[in-house]
């Protein structure tokens, strides 16, 4: 399993949006992605501490990501268009934006849309991954139309879960996003329960068979998942890997 270790290490993006972060949260969780086995994808954390995370990872082709509208999805348009001026300012190479699914979901789909379209239109060239909250959707075809529609509004990613409702990631909902475009577009980031290097594995292999090896690679797909950082490196030091904790 060492070789998708590798793989899952290189995807993924180390996370610390708890509720009682911080500096010196901030300075461990950079200081983590620098792994011996070579450094993680991004660390996603609160947009209070970019401008920390971007210092510290000056240098570096880590990337720094960070939230908006999280994790309820029904902040005010200008709110999450402040917030996320402001976090590219602080160096934000990367916005995670919890898509308003609660409006989009009662019908409300043109001004749901409208948000992500807005926000990428800030965003400009700097990456924008959108949230969809698979888990808080009925069935797996509104999911499908939520994808499609997110991804036609300018996401760069689409991402299955805050981390922050019951249910996280499926491998159900984890294909829908990955047959949403084509050619590896959108990205895809899986977050939500990915604990464990057999979980990691079983998404490498879903996306390896929906979109091919080749289109696996940072640039388009990702892990959100901190817990999931010590089993990989458990994996490629060779050591047992430790009993996998709940949380993000």
């Amino acid at each position: 399993m060492t070789r998708m270790a590798a793989r899952a290490l290189a995807c993924l993006d180390l996370t610390a949006l708890g509720d009682a972060e911080t500096p010196a949260t901030t300075a461990e969780l950079c200081a983590k992605a620098r792994t011996p086995h070579g450094p993680v994808a991004a660390v996603c954390l609160w947009p209070a501490h970019v401008a920390q995370a971007k210092a510290a990872l000056a240098g570096t082709a880590i990337k720094v990501a960070t939230v908006v509208n999280f994790p309820g999805g029904m902040e005010p348009v200008d709110a999450v268009l402040a917030a996320t001026r402001r976090a590219l300012a602080d160096g934000a190479d990367e916005i995670d934006l919890v898509f308003p699914y609660p409006r989009w979901l009662r019908g409300e789909k043109v001004p749901a849309l409208t948000l992500v379209a807005r926000v990428k239109e800030v965003c400009g060239a700097k990456t924008l991954k959108v949230i969809l909250e698979s888990g808080a959707f009925p069935a797996i075809a509104p999911l499908a139309q939520a994808a499609h529609d997110v991804f036609e509004a300018g996401a760069d990613f689409l991402k299955t879960s805050t981390g922050k409702i019951a249910q996280g990631a499926t491998a159900e909902s984890a294909r829908v996003l990955l047959e949403t475009g084509a050619d590896g577009r959108p990205g895809v980031k899986i977050s939500g329960g990915v604990r464990t290097l057999a979980d990691a594995a079983a998404y490498l292999a879903l996306a390896d068979e929906r979109r091919g090896p080749a289109c696996v690679t940072p640039e388009t797909f990702r892990f959100g998942a901190s817990g999931l950082l010590a089993a990989l490196l458990a994996d490629l030091d060779g050591r047992e890997a430790p009993v996998a904790a709940k949380g993000y």
